[in-house]
């Protein structure tokens, strides 16, 4: 795999976009949970092409394998704050952020499949 950049990694970009879709949704939040839900939503959102940008720049696709395992856990912890959030009503019952998550997801399990050691 040759890759000048974590910019050029397609599920960067798809992160990217999702951190701008969860600013936006909890920016409908109530007020109370500005040091509940909203933050931990947005700093688990954050930290998926965050750790794909550090994994990246690391020295060994070992570590880089790493940083993707951790962002596969990160997308499961944002998945199950965003249900926490839909059943408390702070948000509507779509299906379009499990399914940009779930995608998200996938990309990282084929970018891991393929860096092999």
């Amino acid at each position: 795999m040759i890759m000048k950049s974590h910019n050029d990694l397609k599920v960067y970009q798809e992160a990217m976009d999702l951190v701008v879709e969860i600013y936006s949704i909890t920016n409908n939040f109530p007020d109370s949970e500005r040091f509940g839900l909203i933050g931990q939503i947005r700093r688990c959102s954050v930290s998926i092409p965050s750790n794909i940008a550090e994994g990246a720049a690391r020295e060994s696709k070992k570590e880089f394998k790493r940083f993707l395992y951790i962002n596969l856990g990160s997308a499961a912890e944002l998945e199950t704050q965003l249900e926490i959030s839909k059943r408390l009503k702070f948000m509507d019952d779509s299906n379009d952020l499990t399914n940009k998550i779930f995608f998200i997801k996938r990309m990282l399990i084929k970018l891991i499949q393929s860096l092999k050691d």
